[in-house]
């Protein structure tokens, strides 16, 4: 991939209406359309993914194809992105079910579980990612409703979610939550968001535990700064213009930059690995 794709700070200062939408983003996220390379480390395989529309999840969704799954695209309302993400997970050759809805919704989470297992025979890996961030800088800005969303969405879903799919799940099966460095090293102004990510760290552990006995893995991924349409759609554009400059490697990582990460704790590469959280942090320690 050439540097083109893994651009350094300044980005042209831009926002966006949230949750945002990839084709406005300058420059457009690399998703590993074009540079992931699969070789059957999920052959057979069925994975529901939320918020695979765009940012981490499309390139989880492409990954996990590409290595021979095939693949549920769980997302809210940006039909565009989703179409396209689908569109690469058909060029894989896998089936692909898109299904929009609100997971702050028990009832929908069960439906995705329920559809993707009748529609696709199984379902082998659950990737828990989308999220809802908002930035405030003081706790006064930040209203119950919105708290109340921040959790429902990013804590309460993949509890909805897992407890729906472990009654289907086999040993070997897998489940991937995404946390973030945000739940070891918060940002005031992203106090509702990183206190989820503190919580979906602990349900990892506490999950894993809990699973060991079904043979069902539990691990996570803690992304640092990636270049996602949450970033022009929550940040001030002076903001998104420097994001990820204060890492080691001086710039925000591309949703291409995880994939490998959760490919990891999908396949049997990672069959000794639960309970782990995986930090991919551009050099930003996780204390």
């Amino acid at each position: 991939m050439t540097e083109e794709r893994r651009p350094s700070p300044p980005q042209p200062e831009q926002q966006q209406q949230p949750p945002g939408e990839t084709r406005l983003m300058k420059p457009v996220p690399d998703h590993g359309e074009y540079s992931y390379k699969g070789n059957g480390k999920l052959a057979g395989k069925v994975a529901l993914i939320t918020g695979a529309d765009s940012g981490i999840g499309k390139a989880v969704a492409i990954a996990f194809a590409r290595e021979g799954a095939d693949v549920v695209i769980s997302y809210l309302n940006e039909d565009d992105d989703a179409r396209d993400t689908a569109r690469w997970v058909e060029d894989a050759g896998r089936k692909v079910l898109v299904i929009p809805g609100d997971l702050k919704s028990e009832d929908h989470c069960i439906d995705l579980v329920e559809r993707t297992v009748a529609e696709l025979g199984g379902l082998d890996i659950l990737v828990n990612n989308a999220a809802f961030q908002r930035t405030y800088a003081d706790i006064s800005d930040i209203t119950a409703d919105e708290w109340d969303e921040t959790f429902r969405t990013n804590i309460y879903a993949p509890f909805y979610l897992s407890k729906a799919a472990a009654p289907h799940m086999k040993l070997g099966s897998a489940i991937i939550n995404t946390t973030s460095i945000q739940s070891r090293q918060p940002s005031p102004q992203l106090l509702a968001y990183a206190s989820t990510k503190g919580a979906v760290s602990n349900f990892t552990a506490g999950l894993a535990e809990m699973f060991a006995d079904r043979g069902i893995r539990v691990n996570a991924v803690a992304p640092g700064p990636i270049w996602t349409p949450l970033i022009p759609s929550t940040m001030p554009p002076e903001k998104s213009s420097k994001f990820g400059e204060q890492t080691l490697l001086k710039r925000a990582g591309q949703p291409a930059e995880l994939a490998g990460a959760y490919v990891l704790l999908a396949s049997d590469l990672g069959s000794y690995m639960t309970g782990a959280v995986i930090p991919v942090t551009g050099g930003e320690i996780m204390i």
